[in-house]
């Protein structure tokens, strides 16, 4: 053997076990609270540098969503994998409700048996919390004051740099969740107002408050990126970017008419980027894709086992440029936030059409008045109305009422102003959709497939009431068996 073959043979005797045995990636989450994709990079024209450099260096998904359009069930959903009828937290931690089991799978056991260390900074806001038994711990509030801010930043550093081995994190930023702060601590620079905008589409009403609103919305969202630029500063500063994949969502739509609190496109769908170094940059995935897709993302990244209980798949084929078969459709659903508006639904997606079940048509939905009241709006929803078309009005009258059956062609209708449900020609599609629902309860042990169930749990809660937050006993019918 020459002496060159003698050195290459060492060289690769001697890297084998080095890379047998590398190290994964580290992982940091980040969320913000309270926002679609309203942002540059996602075409809403307002300056978000640092996530439209996140998506070039990353992969975008144009179509993610959360399974519940409310805070504490969208967070339990992307910890557990599960959907909020199977893990039991269909309502806020807040108002005393919980997930069935706290031995139930999450990404925290399970990646901390896979030897990650696992942080949080911000609020967990799922119950109960010793289910998840984060090694580090920071800032365990809301914090919609936006107060010390920059104390996110160093308790990042703190616990990147203390993290010896590979590392879980989790970011909860406050932005954009209500009120809609127009400047903290002098972001955005040069705030936006009602002038220099027009309202969120989705709500369909282009009013003087509406705008101005959504003009504050948008410094929220503007605010959060420098945020989130000066998170990735940090990650950069500690060495660790480079082995570190980035994942940032938005935990459901805007506080807004039509968005949270409904399963409406304004509420459901979130923005989703993923940066993982060596993968394929720059990529705009259009698959219908979910935050239970998550957690089994998360173990692939960090060689755990996945458990068998999860809904989702892994996200890893997408970002690596790969086109594997993919879901046709995709399920989200609805049960209350507080107690102010409980309202069943279960909506199914595909590429194009909506369907939205509604097993307690016929009554006045709460969450209605609850949004449109004077909580959020100074105008009277009549002021408000009067600026809207025939077509919005007609759709507001049916979220206020609703039937059992929504459908909606999401290409020629993305707001969903024009509900198809009676028209014979979509026949076929609403009853293509229904199937698919049905088998999708079927699977997933769903007990409000029981009209039944459905009344009863909105009963419960009207009868409970929005005074004192007290816990419910809604496992004995709810529980998947």
């Amino acid at each position: 053997m020459s002496c060159l073959k003698r050195i290459l043979a060492g060289c690769t005797m001697w890297l084998l076990p080095a890379l047998a045995h590398a190290a994964p990636p580290n992982i940091l989450f980040i969320i913000s609270e309270d926002n679609g994709p309203e942002m540059g990079c996602y075409g809403t024209p307002i300056r978000t540098p640092h996530l439209d450099r996140l998506a070039r260096e990353g992969t975008l998904f144009r179509n993610a969503y959360v399974p519940q359009a409310g805070c504490s069930q969208s967070r339990a959903a992307f910890l557990t994998g599960l959907y909020p009828h199977q893990n039991g937290q269909i309502g806020l931690a807040t108002w005393k409700y919980t997930m069935y089991s706290k031995t139930t799978p999450n990404v925290v056991t399970t990646i901390r048996q896979a030897g990650y260390r696992t942080g949080i900074i911000g609020k967990l806001h799922v119950n109960p919390k010793e289910a998840f038994p984060f090694d580090f711990k920071a800032i365990g509030t809301s914090n919609f004051s936006r107060k010390g801010m920059a104390n996110y930043f160093e308790q990042a550093r703190r616990f990147m740099n203390g993290s010896k081995r590979p590392f879980y994190l989790q970011v909860n930023f406050p932005d954009a969740h209500r009120p809609f702060l127009k400047q903290v601590d002098g972001l955005p620079a040069k705030p936006l107002t009602g002038d220099d905008v027009e309202a969120l589409p989705f709500m369909g009403i282009n009013h003087p408050e509406l705008r101005q609103q959504t003009a504050d919305y948008y410094n929220c969202m503007m605010r959060l990126d420098t945020y989130i630029g000066r998170l990735m500063k940090v990650l950069k500063s500690t060495g660790k970017a480079q082995d570190t994949v980035v994942v940032y969502i938005g935990d459901h739509g805007a506080d807004v008419m039509r968005g949270k609190r409904t399963s409406y496109e304004g509420g459901v769908r979130i923005p989703m980027i993923i940066r993982w170094p060596g993968a394929q940059a720059g990529q705009r995935r259009a698959e219908l894709v979910n935050t239970l897709d998550l957690f089994p993302t998360f173990c692939e990244i960090a060689g755990a086992r996945i458990p068998n209980t999860l809904e989702g798949r892994s996200l890893k084929p997408l970002v690596h440029g790969q086109t594997p078969k993919w879901r046709r459709y995709l399920f989200t659903e609805y049960h209350l936030h507080s107690n102010h508006n409980p309202w069943p639904q279960r909506t199914v997606r595909d590429e194009r059409y909506k369907l939205i079940h509604n097993p307690v048509a016929g009554v006045v939905n709460p969450g209605y008045d609850f949004t449109m009241g004077k909580k959020f709006f100074a105008a009277p929803e009549a002021e408000l109305m009067a600026e809207a078309t025939v077509a919005v009005r007609a759709a507001y009258a049916l979220m206020k009422k609703p039937p059992a059956f929504e459908l909606y062609d999401l290409q020629a209708d993305p707001h969903e102003f024009n509900n198809l449900a009676a028209d014979p020609t979509h026949a076929p599609m609403r009853e293509r959709l229904i199937a698919e629902l049905r088998r999708w309860q079927k699977e997933t042990n769903d007990p409000l497939i029981d009209p039944a169930i459905a009344r009863r749990l909105f009963q419960l809660i009207q009868d409970a009431g929005t005074g004192e937050r007290k816990p419910l006993d809604y496992k004995a019918f709810m529980q998947p068996r």
